[in-house]
């Protein structure tokens, strides 16, 4: 692929759009405010006129019924996706086509080919395409990042990933396109994507997966409940385990990594506490431990502003993209590798067949 020489905009502000006004989009939103020295929200829109009101009030931005018309007429330089997962492919590929930069929330596709193809809209447009992974910026795990770049554990023997969340009925019911494959996927596409993404980002390729997913007490399309084992290319083994029962409220993400020379596991609600950390020397990092954990209200964690720094940084110039959509189809691939998995009842190696 060519390199695409993006011209910095360091003469103002980065002009931001963003489509799909619901649950996730406060937290886009409370980003651009901490950020309103550097970024603005110039356009907003939704096809369900009372989230689009909401959001209107809250920002001051341009209000739209459709992505199509506010194309048009915006003059935003990154469009920022939080609608459904399905609609991603095709919402990305018209706004890379339009001209315009791509933010979209995970995951940036439900299928691996509508994946590829938002990539590729967006080579062709020579336009940057974003993918949200806010939590690999969460303080935890860019400390746990660090002792595995620094290769604290020696050689990497196990992995363990849980997510033991719950979703009751009632948010599946809340809106039509939640629990559907088309438009959602279950409890590791959805849920727990951010999770998936750790065992490329922080471990590293994987060879292989086994999966088994369930839907135990949810009235959905999808799983509501999965597990997976998996063989890291390094030779590590490991395991994910993932439900939206636990009753009677959210009770734990975390990741466990036992190595050769350490053990650490981050824990709490949304790997926001380091809970062991011990390795066979001791390193300038260790004493930042305390520091790193945090309270939380939200599985979303506060990683958001950060990744719009990054973004930002991107935009004038200044940076790197953290994740763009090739490290983004990493995800996709390992989740799309599972589900099979769990369909056909058999052991899925990567990269996948396409």
């Amino acid at each position: 692929m060519q390199t695409v020489h993006h011209v910095a905009i360091t003469d103002r502000k980065i002009r931001f759009a963003l489509v799909g006004c619901g649950r996730i989009a406060n937290n886009h939103f409370g980003s651009l405010e901490k950020h309103a020295d550097r970024a603005e929200l110039v356009d907003v829109c939704d096809i369900d006129p009372a989230a689009l009101k909401a959001a209107v009030e809250r920002t001051g931005a341009r209000g739209h019924g459709n992505l199509t018309d506010m194309l048009a007429s915006t003059n935003a330089d990154i469009i920022v996706l939080t609608t459904p997962s399905g609609l991603h492919p095709a919402q990305s590929i018209e706004c890379s086509e339009a001209g315009f930069h791509v933010m979209t929330e995970k995951p940036m596709a439900t299928r691996w080919e509508d994946g590829l193809a938002m990539v590729k809209a967006a080579d062709r447009a020579r336009k940057r395409l974003f993918v949200v992974k806010q939590n690999r910026r969460n303080d935890t795990l860019q400390l746990l990042k660090r002792a595995v770049a620094e290769k604290r554990f020696g050689r990497i023997y196990m992995v363990n990933v849980n997510v033991f969340w719950t979703r009751p009925q009632e948010y599946y019911d809340a809106a039509g396109w939640r629990g559907t494959w088309e438009f959602d996927g279950g409890a590791f596409m959805n849920q727990a994507s951010h999770y998936v993404d750790l065992l490329d980002w922080l471990i590293g390729p994987v060879e292989s997966v086994q999966a088994y997913t369930a839907t135990l007490a949810r009235n959905i399309e999808v799983e509501d409940t999965g597990t997976v084992s998996v063989k890291w290319r390094s030779g590590a083994l490991g395991s994910m385990n993932v439900t939206m029962l636990t009753y009677p409220k959210n009770l734990e993400g975390s990741i466990t990594i036992l190595g050769e020379k350490g053990s650490v596991r981050v824990g709490g609600v949304a790997v926001n506490e380091i809970q062991h950390w011990e390795f066979a020397e001791g390193h300038a990092m260790d004493e930042e431990i305390k520091n790193a954990s945090y309270a939380t209200t939200s599985v979303y964690g506060f990683g958001h502003p950060l990744y719009y720094d990054n973004v930002i940084n991107v935009m004038q110039g200044k940076a790197e993209p953290e994740t763009d959509g090739r490290e983004g189809l990493k995800s996709l691939e390992l989740l799309i590798a599972m589900y099979l998995s769990a369909r056909d009842g058999r052991r899925v190696s990567l990269p996948l067949d396409y």
